[in-house]
């Protein structure tokens, strides 16, 4: 055990030092395996930050159920005992308020400022109506049972229009699906170009080392021996590149910030870009490392092959 941990210092010092023979590549390689990386760490973040929000704003959807027009006080009235009764069967906690046509009418005057306009029409011409307030529903597919509910309420006698708040919340889950199936083939794509940057890189370190790989086979040296320090070489260029690909990212986050707190304040909210949280940056510096590891794997086989 303690010869093999040896064997892998050894290896991983002699990367170190073949690394910073070659600064001026290396740091070359790395910006440019950044660049690769760093978009589908920012779309990444972009999602990590939309997914809550979008969860938050499904939870408490709104249902308007009007009344026809000409449909008595009475019946009306009655009607929220049948409302109470289809809402429970939602989960979540469900609220009925009515709201008569006279204090609909008043709520229209006071936030329009279309008196003079209402009172020339003389008979008020808003219905009777109720709002329907879910609060409680944990999950999308949980809010999308809201449409089954709206279809139930629109049977009921007496019932004209079912309007749901929510749909445009399910349109942004629905968007947020299609980004996140982007941001899956585009950082395959890039995956794939860190890999070729990697394989390219390793491939000139195993050609320019070629006379000293010769000689340690001739002294009895394995090709696993051979191989560490290259495989090495690559994990480590793909760690820094993933390193300066999220420092990129969460510098590119402060005057994003400050452009989004302008239009937040526009709709009351505090809305913000946080950075990735620690954990979801070490997964992100190991695939990284990974990415990098598999270019120098693929390039040393294939080169050390064609030395034999």
């Amino acid at each position: 055990m303690m010869t093999l941990l040896r064997q892998h210092g050894f290896a991983f010092g002699r990367a170190l030092r073949q690394l910073l023979r070659a600064r001026s590549g290396f740091l070359l390689n790395t910006f440019v395996v950044a660049i690769a990386l760093a978009l589908p760490f920012a779309g990444l973040n972009l999602l990590e930050n939309l997914r809550p929000l979008s969860e938050q704003l499904s939870v408490e959807p709104e249902i308007s159920i009007f009344m026809t027009p000409d449909a008595p006080r009475e019946q009306a009235a009655a009607l929220a005992a049948n409302i109470r009764k289809i809402a429970g069967e939602v989960k979540g906690n469900a609220s009925v308020e009515f709201i008569p046509r006279e204090k609909a009418l008043n709520a229209l005057q006071a936030r329009s400022g279309l008196g003079d306009v209402v009172a020339t029409l003389g008979a008020n011409p808003l219905p009777d109506s109720y709002v329907l307030k879910l609060a409680g529903l944990r999950k999308l597919d949980e809010a999308a049972h809201v449409e089954t509910l709206a279809a139930k309420l629109k049977s009921l006698p007496g019932v004209d229009n079912v309007q749901v708040d929510s749909t445009w919340i399910k349109r942004l889950a629905a968007l947020l699906n299609i980004l996140q199936l982007a941001l899956l083939f585009l950082g395959l794509t890039l995956g794939v170009v860190v890999v070729v940057v990697v394989f390219n890189t390793i491939r000139l370190q195993v050609l320019t080392q070629r006379e000293e790989i010769e000689v340690s086979r001739l002294v009895g040296a394995t090709d696993a021996f051979i191989c560490r320090p290259f495989y090495y070489s690559g994990a480590l260029l793909g760690l820094c590149a993933g390193a300066v690909a999220l420092g990129a990212v969460a510098l590119a986050l402060v005057p994003m910030n400050d452009a989004i707190a302008d239009f937040a304040h526009l709709y009351a909210s505090e809305f913000q870009l946080a950075p990735l949280g620690p954990v979801a940056s070490l997964i992100l510096l190991a695939l990284s490392a990974t990415l990098g590891l598999l270019g120098a794997l693929f390039s040393v086989r294939r080169h050390l092959a064609r030395l034999n």
